[in-house]
């Protein structure tokens, strides 16, 4: 049971990445499937998820409008398409799925580098 994620690299300012998070054991049945990031001496934070219930989706203020996430049906991966890159999406991007209290599963994180 885990989650494998793909896709990450380097690439220059306004371009874009495509990352993918695969489920392998499991559905993502999850109330929100996530993306999350990690700068260099930052916290982690959330960049967007897909609600299961309704298939809204969300986004922090700082991507909105260029990031794009997508829940496959059937539930087994969910991608996380990143248009018009800059220096500051510069992360280690995590996929997570919270199914239950005590099964909240995440990839293994995702280098993601934007050159300026």
């Amino acid at each position: 049971v885990q989650l494998v994620e793909s896709g990450g690299g380097l690439v220059q300012a306004g371009g874009s990445l495509r990352l993918s998070c695969a489920a392998s054991g499991f559905s993502l049945d999850a109330d929100c499937v996530a993306w999350f990031r990690q700068a260099p001496g930052k916290e982690r934070e959330g960049v967007s998820c897909e609600r299961n219930t309704d298939g809204n989706t969300y986004y922090a203020d700082s991507v909105k409008g260029r990031f794009v996430i997508s829940v496959t049906s059937p539930k087994d991966a969910v991608y996380l398409q990143m248009n018009d890159l800059t220096p500051e999406d510069t992360a280690v991007y995590y996929c997570n799925a919270q199914i239950t209290v005590h099964e909240n599963y995440w990839g293994q994180g995702a280098q993601v580098t934007v050159a300026s």
